[in-house]
C-alpha cells in the first residue's frame, strides 16, 4: 500500500500522521490533498482556519457543562476548540459522514486524554437519527451545508437535537456569489489567452458540480436565513464576508497541481490529464504556471457566519 506521510497540527500538539491510499475521499482530502501534501503550507491554512474555529465558537456562547454537536467534524478542528473551552463537565460529540475522519478524531482524542468527555456519531448533517431529541445544547459547523442537498432537512435536525433555547453557530462558504465574476478566469488566474483549452476543463469541472444543482452552489446567505426561520429558530443572525483580491500567494506548480478544490474534485493533474490532449496540455501549461507561480491572479472569497436560538428560549433571557 501506498502511505503519505504530512504533519496534523489539530489539536494542542503537533504529530505525524499517515494517510492510505484506500482511505475516503474526505480524510484524504483534509488531511493530505487540500494542501497538496505539503505540511508546511498546511500549518499556514490552519493559522486561518482556526480564526474562523475562534469566531465560531465565539458565537456559539457557550456554558462551562454544554454539550456541544459538532456536525461535519472533519479533523476536528472546531470539536477540540470546543473541548479546550468548556469546563470538565462539558463534552463534545464528533458527527462526520467519514468513518476514517472520526477514527482520527478519536484518536487524537485518545491521545488528549480527552475520550471520557466525547461521543462519535457516523452520520449525515440531514439524518441525525442516532441522537436523541433535545439532547445537545449547541450545534455547530464549518464548511459542511456545501455538501448537504437537503439544506432543509439538516436545519429540522439541528433543531430536534437541541435543547430549548439551544443554539447553532455555522460558517459556510457562499461560492454562488463568486460565480460568473469573469470567464476568462481559472482558478482565480487569467486565462484569456488559451480560452479555448480553458473551456473544456471548465466544462469537466461542470459536468462534476453542476452550477445551480451541485449543494455547494445552490444556495447563498439569504437562503441560509429563510431555512433557520423556517425551521422554527429564533435571533438569527448572519454575517456576510466577501473579499476581493488582485492578487493571490505564489505557489509551487507541483503543489497546485496535487491541489483540489473540495473532496468532490480530483487534484487538478488528474482534471488536465482527463480533459485535454497532450498539446493542449503544454500549451495550458506554458501559460498558466508563471502565473501561478508568481501569485498573478484574483481571490474571491464570500463566507458567512450564521448564529440562531431555539425558538423556545427562556423568556426572563435579553
Amino acid at each position: 500500500m501506498v502511505t503519505r506521510v504530512i504533519r496534523d497540527v489539530v489539536g494542542t500538539a503537533g504529530r505525524l500522521v499517515v494517510v492510505a491510499e484506500d482511505q475516503d475521499r474526505w480524510h484524504r482530502w483534509l488531511l493530505d490533498v487540500r494542501h497538496g501534501g505539503d505540511p508546511g503550507y498546511r500549518q499556514r491554512m490552519l493559522s486561518g482556519l482556526y480564526r474562523v474555529r475562534d469566531e465560531v465558537l465565539n458565537r456559539a456562547a457557550l456554558e462551562p457543562d454544554d454539550t456541544l454537536l459538532d456536525v461535519g467534524a472533519g479533523d476536528g478542528l472546531i470539536a477540540f476548540g470546543a473541548l479546550d473551552r468548556l469546563g470538565p463537565g462539558g463534552r463534545v460529540i464528533f458527527s462526520d459522514v467519514s468513518r476514517d475522519l472520526l477514527g482520527h478524531c478519536h484518536a487524537t482524542a485518545a491521545e488528549g486524554g480527552h475520550l471520557k468527555r466525547c461521543g462519535f456519531v457516523l452520520a449525515p448533517a440531514d439524518n441525525l437519527a442516532a441522537l436523541r431529541d433535545s439532547s445537545v445544547d449547541v450545534v455547530t459547523t464549518r464548511s459542511v451545508l456545501i455538501y448537504v442537498a437537503d439544506k432543509a432537512a439538516a436545519f429540522a435536525e439541528f433543531r430536534r437535537v437541541l435543547r430549548p433555547g439551544g443554539r447553532i453557530s455555522l460558517f459556510e462558504p457562499i461560492n454562488v456569489l463568486m460565480q460568473g465574476c469573469g470567464s476568462r478566469l481559472f482558478y482565480g488566474y487569467d486565462v484569456s489567452a488559451v480560452a479555448e483549452i480553458a473551456s473544456k476543463l471548465n466544462a469537466q469541472f461542470a459536468a462534476i458540480q453542476p452550477p445551480g444543482a451541485d449543494p455547494m452552489l445552490d444556495f447563498d446567505d439569504r437562503d441560509l436565513v429563510r431555512l433557520a426561520e423556517q425551521a422554527g429558530f429564533a435571533d438569527v443572525q448572519l454575517d456576510l464576508r466577501i473579499t476581493v483580491r488582485t492578487r493571490r500567494p505564489a505557489a509551487p506548480w507541483d503543489r497546485f497541481l496535487r491541489q483540489s478544490g473540495n473532496p468532490n474534485l480530483p487534484p487538478l493533474a488528474e482534471m488536465l490529464e482527463r480533459s485535454l490532449s497532450p498539446a493542449e496540455l503544454a500549451a495550458f501549461t506554458a501559460h498558466l504556471r508563471p502565473l501561478v507561480e508568481a501569485g498573478l491572479g484574483e481571490s474571491r472569497k464570500a463566507v458567512a457566519y450564521l448564529t440562531a436560538r431555539d425558538s423556545v428560549a427562556d423568556p426572563d433571557a435579553e
